[in-house]
């Protein structure tokens, strides 16, 4: 039996801070600029935030290095933005969730800081080992970001793990006193009112024991010992029996390296630790594991990815949708066309907004951006995109790195939204700490906002249309025409409406496909992102919902 839960009827917004809007003028984005915008969010139909870490941190992983996680950092209006931010929020019917990042912390940390000079209780709080004979390392694991998984601290006198940058040390979730710490911080900010968490890679607190070398995982050697580790369910059980089963609020688990069948020991409703999981498998569709082994885009390998965990975990847990976040590159450059952007645009919302689940814009997403091409790679600011090009591919000309950049980066998705066509994109008064995307002279809020045919307005409309729709909440999914390559069609069922999405994903007319059993002449098209007939060819990315009302 499906269970009740505000936060399945509602659309979240992601935002990542420093490039979402400045509200000071300083150049960096801040909360203030948030409260700005919060009527804006709201008329998107948007009624959850979702904010990227905003704690004090050095920035070497842009916030995802923390070194306080009971404080706001002074760049985004401290505590005093925050709470008013907080209270802006709930004053318009709307949630705010923030991101939980405990699997490490900054190096800078206080915590890490009394580690490494043995302070107790300190001392094990983060996976420390002394190297093996010869001067070799404490195992063969990578990291995510910068080379390998260990870092020498001549204080300590021992390596350090770190699965990310080396400004990111891991915490050892092992000791009980690091998982009480947690505690108090989730309650530290529940207790304050926000309504929930977004965990980062939760699935990697907790580590096979002895840290043994890894010979069979191709990228990232190491991961199969720390994703989904011994201890990850009994550790999240005891954040969820002590914590938030005390409060109403939810929690959303970011997961690399998931299918759906794993999911479920996280998600399921009756025997799960969490309520969501953001899985990547939707966003493999043009690569390989990561967005640093690009492959051709596959429609068939998309559709079996959001079927899979659409009719895998129906009945028994909730879906998260998104086709955007911090992360990735923007979905447009990827798996639409900036030919035909517009339609693309609108398109790839139709795409994932019918599907049952809960789903999340990023900022900017609903606009249109796309990615950014720098002419040189020092433009470039996040550490793993450096790294990347510093290490990776040297047989291949400077020229070629840059392209897998524009392609591949995260940056991609960091440049500052785009609200008008003043200087710096209305983003910021001041020098903007990163670059603005050069088209933002044409793709911006304001113009989107004058333009009742915009990827902006189509947003609003399927989203209010989302909304309006109960079998969007409650129908069951069905995927149509498989093996398809030009086009997604599913269906929803529900008790009293039927639900028919057609999406095109081929750049030129393709022909209209409908399955037997539903017949056009007895439905109301209700949402399509081009004009004119509505006939046995649909023009390129087009997309159709029809309705019916049983």
């Amino acid at each position: 039996m499906e269970r009740k839960r505000w936060y399945k009827d509602m659309v979240f917004y992601q935002i990542w801070p420093r490039s979402f809007k400045d509200g000071d003028g300083d150049g960096m984005g801040d909360l203030w600029g948030v409260y700005e915008k919060l009527d804006y969010l709201k008329s998107l139909g948007c009624d959850g935030i979702w904010f990227s870490p905003i704690y004090p941190s050095p920035g070497a992983d842009c916030g995802y290095d923390i070194a306080d996680y009971m404080d706001i950092a002074p760049e985004f209006g401290g505590m005093e933005a925050f709470r008013k931010v907080l209270e802006g929020v709930h004053e318009r019917g709307m949630k705010l969730i923030m991101d939980l990042v405990v699997n490490h912390t900054s190096d800078e940390h206080e915590w890490f800081q009394k580690s490494r000079k043995r302070i107790e209780p300190y001392t094990d709080y983060y996976i420390w080992r002394p190297g093996k004979p010869g001067g070799k390392l404490p195992n063969n694991w990578d990291s995510n970001f910068e080379g390998k998984a260990w870092t020498w601290d001549e204080e300590r006198g021992e390596y350090y793990l770190h699965l990310f940058a080396v400004k990111q040390p891991d915490l050892n979730m092992d000791n009980p006193l690091v998982r009480e710490e947690v505690k108090k911080i989730l309650r530290f900010w529940l207790d304050m009112g926000v309504d929930g968490f977004r965990e980062d890679v939760i699935t990697y607190i907790s580590k096979k024991e002895g840290l043994p070398d890894d010979h069979l995982f191709p990228v990232y050697k190491g991961m199969p010992n720390y994703n989904h580790g011994p201890h990850i369910h009994e550790y999240l059980a005891e954040f969820k029996r002590d914590v938030f089963d005390h409060y109403d609020c939810f929690t959303l688990a970011e997961a690399p390296l998931v299918w759906p069948k794993q999911a479920l020991k996280y998600i399921d409703e009756e025997t799960g630790q969490l309520d969501m999981m953001i899985q990547f498998e939707c966003q493999c569709a043009d690569c390989l594991f990561t967005d640093w082994m690009p492959t051709k885009f596959s429609l068939p390998k998309m559709k079996k990815a959001f079927s899979d965990w659409q009719e895998k975990l129906e009945g028994r847990a909730w879906n998260m949708l998104y086709i955007e976040n911090h992360d990735h590159p923007r979905i447009i450059s990827r798996y639409g066309s900036e030919v035909f952007w517009k339609e693309s645009g609108k398109m790839l919302a139709v795409m994932y907004l019918f599907q049952k689940g809960t789903p999340f814009l990023y900022q900017g997403q609903e606009i249109g951006m796309l990615n950014w091409r720098p002419a040189d790679p020092d433009m470039y600011e996040d550490v793993q995109t450096r790294w990347q090009y510093a290490n990776t591919e040297l047989n291949k000309s400077p020229e070629d790195r840059l392209h897998r950049l524009w392609r591949c980066s995260r940056d991609n998705a960091r440049t500052p939204v785009q609200w008008s066509d003043e200087e710096n994109a209305g983003f910021t008064t001041g020098t903007p700490w990163f670059h603005v995307n050069p088209n933002y002279k044409t793709i911006n809020v304001a113009q989107q906002e004058q333009d009742p045919d915009s990827i902006l307005n189509f947003y609003r409309k399927a989203i209010a249309l989302r909304k309006a729709l109960p079998v969007v909440r409650y129908g069951t999914y069905t995927e149509h025409f498989k093996n398809d390559r030009n086009l997604y069609v599913y269906s929803r069922d529900g008790a009293t409406q039927r639900l028919l999405v057609i999406c095109s994903f081929a750049d030129r007319p393709a022909g209209l496909k409908v399955p037997k059993s539903f017949d056009l002449s007895k439905a109301e098209l209700v949402l399509r992102n081009v004009e004119g007939p509505a006939g046995q060819v649909l023009m390129p990315y087009e997309a159709r919902v029809y309705l019916w009302n049983k």
